[in-house]
């Protein structure tokens, strides 16, 4: 069975070799030279070991690093690459080993798509162009330590780490994922223990999933398998992990939400994105006075259409292969030249005529002259013979009456690129049984299996056998063995509202606890992003990129029934809760309303304050409030933590419609109960914190300091109270409405009986441990090495 995979495409394996089995399709007989892949200009007189680059001399007018060994370039003369423009002194020339950025596309075995996502403030540089990142048009994968320019993002390599099995072919050892530069000050090299970072330049490779470090010419002597580092008992293996991705995005799979990304953006060919690319149309194209003109190039159909291309700056008389030459590099595509052409574009259609001067030069050379259209096609030349690789693993499958050669033509005139990135497997015909769990949420709660049965029925058309379902109150968790079926509830239940409230659904990955090692303890992290002054998308971005983001939830899609429900056979884990007491109250109180569904009855939860008061996590040792800690050091921390039992107060709220002298007449709405942690306030407390929520929900860039919140309660005297009486029961009753409060979530409670109970479940906290953490140094070698020994938590 010959199946085929496009750039765009979501699979499971990257890395390694493929198996070559090349053939030679033709449509018609007769031999033909097939030429191999090379980097534009690969004539040029500087060759090195690496392949790809094309490098020249030039001369330096400003201070420059080596980008192989990022020492100072001492004096004037240096060499670029003028494809990814690494920079190199003479003598190290002969070592350079990176690969450049337009050969870097065939070194993965499985393209892995991106999660593109608007930058942060530090400071990093561009993965394919190796420059500097500035502004705001800087974009950043959620995933992996990927780095790019918005115009840059459509020619990174889709290397992205491999965080799950997919349902095909199962992986259960994992190398080492290596991102080139932008680490840490002062790592060091895991073999030669020197500096192996820079901060002038893309140097050094770093594994994403241990955190080793070394140098470009040193991480080749590594062994292969990774083994996780120091916080492999808290990582959620991806062997361990199965979700059936294939009608969706790697952001519906790690429940990225669109509305994180605060930017309206397109989708990048070859990447899961919501960002744009920046079309270069207000750059000059070119005067006279310079001697060079600008051409607008595009690598195909599709890119004209999106009106997607690359400015090619050229002398006004050029060779037509320099042209082409040139256009390829801008494109990244590691062909020669004698393959392709250009032809003339207008909006009107596409010109058959290229750009060749028919007419020649005294020495037969044509040249490409200045000419009226400044826009261009790269095109590739008719192909009688084309060369396949064939890998051993699954993904699309081809039709039995496609013919591949057309398919290949088809191809590579919507992209030359996509062309450049598609794959072709091969792999034994047997059926597998699809499964895709799907999470919808928004539904009225309280209601039996056969009311829910009928909303899914009359709003989404689920039939109920085709699908089996796992009933949670205001929430219904779908398993579908059909992709499409899958993908039709999924897309429908994000427009659809019931009872005026809208719905949501989240792809749900499996997790074999088969394959868990023994003794490992994952921890589940949930993070509320309007915490902590908006720090929380810091904190959240961190974890996914430190843990497997399939064991990191966003609080704002869904709150905390999908992690749990994601947990819910894991035999032991931890809980990690991001945010303030509210948060921490929240994801207790759902876990203590499906403690009897899941294996881990008590799981211990460990907190990172990012609230106002943050009274809870102040007892239990984790500080006042995040001020900007190392989430490496945070892990650490947690990993080390010590359990305690916590007792829970209960109240009980019965709202009653009460007559004017105080007597009850009838019941308002059912009685409700709510568990209490640090404290319970009605009155002139409550109202203020009412009236800060909901200025917050209305603007919270004005409510980022966790300072100036904690001021609209001491400037009101809220600080310090009188006590007047304590005990384990305690009755209040409320005659009018009033605002109340519970670990300083307010609201409105009707008249009423107010119930205050020290008859409450106990919870299972982690209390920071009191000796002091060693600070961490560059490499984290004591912590991320995978010779360290391993910790016993949660055993």
């Amino acid at each position: 069975k010959l199946v085929c995979m496009f750039p765009s495409g979501r699979s499971s394996t990257t890395g390694g070799s493929y198996r070559r089995l090349s053939q030679m399709i033709s449509s018609s007989p007769g031999p033909r030279r097939i030429r191999t892949q090379q980097s534009p200009g690969s004539k040029a007189r500087y060759s090195v070991n690496a392949p790809g680059h094309c490098f020249r001399r030039v001369t330096l007018t400003k201070p420059t690093f080596c980008h192989h060994c990022s020492d100072f370039i001492w004096g004037i003369v240096g060499f670029v690459c003028e494809v990814c423009n690494f920079m190199s002194h003479e003598k190290c020339l002969k070592h350079v080993r990176t690969v450049c950025s337009c050969m870097a596309p065939t070194q993965v075995r499985v393209p892995v798509a991106h999660c593109f996502g608007p930058a942060g403030q530090k400071k990093r540089f561009c993965c394919v162009c190796r420059k500097h990142l500035e502004g705001s048009s800087a974009l950043r994968c959620e995933v992996c330590e990927l780095h790019v320019h918005s115009d840059c993002g459509p020619f990174s390599v889709s290397d992205c780490r491999v965080c799950h099995q997919d349902g095909g072919q199962d992986i259960d050892m994992y190398q080492h994922h290596w991102r080139e530069g932008n680490m840490s000050s002062g790592a060091r090299c895991e073999v030669c223990r020197r500096t192996c970072s820079s901060s002038d330049t893309l140097a050094g490779m770093r594994c994403e999933w241990c955190g080793v470090t070394a140098h470009a010419s040193c991480y080749i002597i590594i062994p292969p398998e990774c083994g996780m580092g120091r916080l492999r008992n808290m990582i959620l293996h991806p062997s361990c992990v199965r979700i059936c991705s294939r009608n969706f995005s790697k952001m519906h799979c790690y429940r990225i939400s669109e509305n994180s990304q605060h930017s309206e953006m397109d989708n990048l060919d070859g990447v899961d994105t919501q960002s744009p690319v920046t079309s270069k149309e207000t750059q000059s194209t070119g005067s006279p006075e310079t001697g060079k003109q600008t051409l607008k190039v595009f690598d195909g159909d599709d890119a004209a259409k999106r009106n997607q291309f690359r400015l090619v700056s050229i002398p006004r008389i050029i060779k037509n292969e320099e042209v082409v030459e040139a256009s390829l590099r801008a494109f990244y595509i590691p062909d020669e030249p004698q393959d392709y052409e250009l032809q003339s574009y207008s909006q009107q259609g596409l010109f058959t005529d290229d750009i060749i001067n028919r007419n020649g030069t005294p020495d037969n050379k044509p040249i490409f002259k200045d000419t009226v259209s400044d826009s261009w096609l790269l095109r590739s030349k008719p192909r009688e013979v084309e060369v396949v690789k064939i890998y051993l693993v699954q993904r699309q499958v081809l039709g039995g009456q496609e013919i591949l050669l057309d398919k290949l033509q088809e191809i590579r005139k919507t992209s030359l690129r996509q062309m450049n990135q598609t794959r072709f497997y091969i792999e034994e015909s047997r059926n597998r049984v699809a499964q895709v769990n799907l999470l919808l949420g928004g539904f009225p709660t309280q209601l039996d299996r056969e009311e829910y049965t009928h909303l899914l029925s009359e709003h989404l058309a689920v039939k109920s056998e085709s699908v089996s379902a796992v009933l949670f109150s205001g929430a219904v968790v779908l398993q579908i063995s059909c992709f499409s079926e899958a993908e039709r509830i999924y897309m429908l239940a994000k427009d659809t509202s019931i009872s005026g409230k809208q719905l949501y659904s989240l792809v749900i990955p499996e997790i074999m606890q088969s394959k868990l090692a023994k003794g490992s303890c994952p921890l589940l992290v949930f993070v509320n992003p309007k915490s902590g002054g908006l720090k929380g998308r810091e904190i959240l971005y961190s974890f996914r990129k430190l843990l497997n983001p399939h064991q990191v939830f966003e609080l704002t899609s869904g709150g905390p029934l999908p992690g749990l429900h994601t947990f819910r056979d894991v035999p032991h884990f931890r809980i990690l809760v991001c945010g303030g007491d509210g948060t921490v109250g929240w994801v207790l109180g759902v876990l203590e309303s499906i403690r009897h569904k899941i294996t881990c009855r008590e799981p211990a939860i460990s907190i990172i304050p990012m609230g106002t008061g943050n009274d809870l996590a102040r007892v239990l040792r984790w500080g006042p409030g995040y001020s900007g800690e190392d989430p490496y050091n945070i892990l650490l921390s947690v990993d080390e933590a010590e359990e305690v039992q916590m007792d829970r107060w209960t109240i009980l709220l019965d709202a009653q419609e009460m007559t004017e002298d105080g007597e009850v007449n009838g019941f308002l709405e059912p009685p409700k109960i709510v568990h209490m942690n640090n404290y319970f306030g009605l009155g002139i407390d409550a109202e203020l914190s009412l009236d800060f929520h909901h200025a917050r929900e209305e603007d919270p860039d004005k409510f980022n300091s966790r300072f100036h919140n904690k001021g609209g309660q001491v400037q009101s005297g809220l600080r310090s109270g009188i006590r007047l009486a304590q005990g384990s029961y305690i009755r209040i009753s409320v005659n009018k409405p009033i605002p109340v409060q519970v670990d300083g979530e307010p609201w409105i409670q009707s008249p009423g009986q107010i119930i205050i109970s020290a008859a409450g479940p106990t919870v299972c906290m982690l209390r920071k441990s009191k000796t002091k953490q060693k600070k961490q140094s560059g490499s984290l070698k004591e912590g991320r090495s995978d010779s360290s020994a391993p910790s016993d938590g949660g055993q």
